[in-house]
């Protein structure tokens, strides 16, 4: 079934002080937000200090929360970009300390699912595979936080977070494949510039559409600016858009890739008609057939003789738990939308798509999608209120500014991207061949891929396809490697994802920081 590439958005949107938090603010206010910005904006920073303790071991730390002006290709201002840096205190040479810069996706998202569920300092606790309960919420020291091995800079795009564009650019100049990769670029350079951290080992984190943008940022920089890159972790990976969204028509790749996970969202829930006591092997039993007699089918199109269409169907029906009356009047293609509205229909709950994990009700019983993804619902407000609360109490950011957590910008996106010399663009972004460029022309960078098992936005067999087909040679391919965790879109909502998520990025860096 055909979709537009409006229904993106859904998709890749992807979300009192403690004794230890004293703040010292020692910062340039924002200014109010009736004052005019003048033609030459000027940045704003909030500065706080503070201890978090990892591992038993304490770290004094300095939270910045401001603005960056990036400059354009003719070196004039261009875009405000909202930050917050987190920087080890009481380090010798911080030229050599580990820095990574990280992000959300959406496109249209800010970076708080990322800095309240995992990276920063504080972090939300919330109800796993459940609803968080209404306020008040529970906030505490991260002791799985990246402090201990690398600083950190959470960055909002232009259109989220505080984040707009300056001087004579409009928010929409950025809002697209190619102007977001720029000007996040852009930023990184200045950043690293202006804070004297060009020796230090760099990282790029994104989650979703996050990693779309990195796979470009890491080549643009590496290739154009000359800052080489240690690691690249890409979170729930969407490089190849077309391969996970059936926006153009006629385009089978989808239908395949997301079958395995189809399976493992049914086998959780005990939705199919004969549910094996293993997950792994009928996982890779269903992997075979989606490559396979699936993917064959659906090539034949309206080719496929009747018998064999007949097969295909009641196969599809052994590992989705759909009607076989269903899958023949989809022909044989259902999307996630329609996947998370019809396994559990009958008992009127719907099944979550960043976290297939999650139920929710179901409100259309007639409906073909899912009207909501109770993933989102579960954890939206706990995740909002956590967030603008340290952002306004603890990092001490005046509230005259309105802090856009997300925003549907993918309704202006252009999706297109062009590559390298390319004459023509990409209809549809596959930031892949960028992320081979990198890794060719760095054979000391590698990449880390974490992914969920129940994600139904980025599913895991349509992110294995994407690096089998990066084209890369035995040595560069050795340097890609994933991790796989019993968990959604966002894993570490899951307390055990939550600590193999940090056990493996403090791993990578530390493998990598010092090649």
């Amino acid at each position: 079934m055909y979709r537009s590439p409006l229904m993106i958005a859904a998709a890749l949107l992807t979300a009192a002080t403690a004794s230890a938090h004293a703040a010292d603010l020692a910062a340039t206010p924002t200014p109010a937000a009736a004052a005019k910005e003048t033609a030459a904006p000027k940045p704003v920073q909030s500065i706080t200090r503070h201890t978090l303790t990892i591992g038993g071991a304490a770290i004094d730390y300095t939270a910045i929360a401001g603005t960056l002006i990036v400059r354009n290709a003719k070196d004039e201002p261009y875009a405000s970009i909202g930050y917050v840096s987190y920087t080890k205190n009481g380090v010798t040479d911080p030229a050599r300390r580990p820095l990574t810069f990280a992000y959300n996706g959406g496109p249209g998202s800010s970076s708080v699912w990322l800095h309240m569920g995992v990276l920063g300092p504080r972090r939300i606790v919330t109800s796993d595979a459940a609803d968080t309960p209404p306020p008040p919420y529970s906030v505490v020291d991260n002791g799985y936080s990246i402090l201990d091995v690398s600083d950190l800079v959470m960055i909002d795009p232009v259109g989220t977070g505080i984040s707009k564009a300056v001087g004579d650019a409009k928010d929409k100049d950025f809002w697209s494949v190619d102007g977001d990769i720029e000007s996040f670029a852009r930023f990184i350079r200045q950043f690293v510039t202006e804070n004297g951290r060009w020796g230090s080992p760099k990282y790029l984190l994104g989650e979703s559409y996050g990693t779309t943008r990195s796979a470009g940022i890491v080549d643009v920089l590496q290739s154009s600016h000359g800052m080489a890159f240690n690691g690249v972790i890409l979170v729930s990976p969407a490089l190849d858009l077309a391969a996970i969204f059936d926006v153009i028509p006629a385009n089978q790749q989808p239908y395949p890739l997301f079958l395995p996970t189809f399976a493992a969202v049914a086998w959780y829930h005990n939705a199919l008609p004969n549910r094996p006591a293993e997950l792994a092997p009928f996982l890779a039993e269903v992997r075979e057939f989606a490559l396979g007699e699936y993917a064959h089918a659906l090539l034949l199109g309206d080719a496929l003789p009747a018998a064999e269409r007949a097969a295909v169907i009641e196969k599809l029906h052994a590992y989705t738990g759909l009607s076989q009356e269903y899958i023949d009047k989809a022909d044989l293609r259902v999307h996630e939308g329609q996947f998370t509205k019809e396994l559990l229909r009958e008992h009127r709950e719907t099944v979550g798509r960043l976290d297939a994990r999650f139920l929710g009700a179901s409100f259309d019983q007639l409906g073909e999608e899912a009207e909501t993804d109770p993933m989102s619902t579960a954890v939206g407000g706990a995740f909002t209120a956590a967030f603008l609360d340290y952002y306004h109490r603890e990092l001490k950011v005046a509230t005259d500014r309105t802090y856009v957590l997300g925003a549907p910008l993918w309704k202006s996106w252009d999706f297109s991207h062009k590559v390298g010399g390319a004459d023509f663009p990409q209809p549809m972004v596959n930031t892949g061949p960028d992320l081979a460029h990198a890794l060719g022309i760095n054979p000391n960078l590698r990449v880390l891929i974490l992914q969920g098992l129940y994600d139904l936005a980025t599913p895991l067999l349509a992110t294995e396809y994407a690096i089998a087909h990066l084209g890369l040679p035995p040595e560069a391919r050795s340097r890609v490697e994933m991790k796989v965790y019993d968990a959604g879109h966002m894993m570490y909502i899951h307390e055990p994802a939550l600590r193999q998520f940090k056990a493996d990025v403090a791993a990578f860096i530390a493998a990598t920081d010092r090649l």
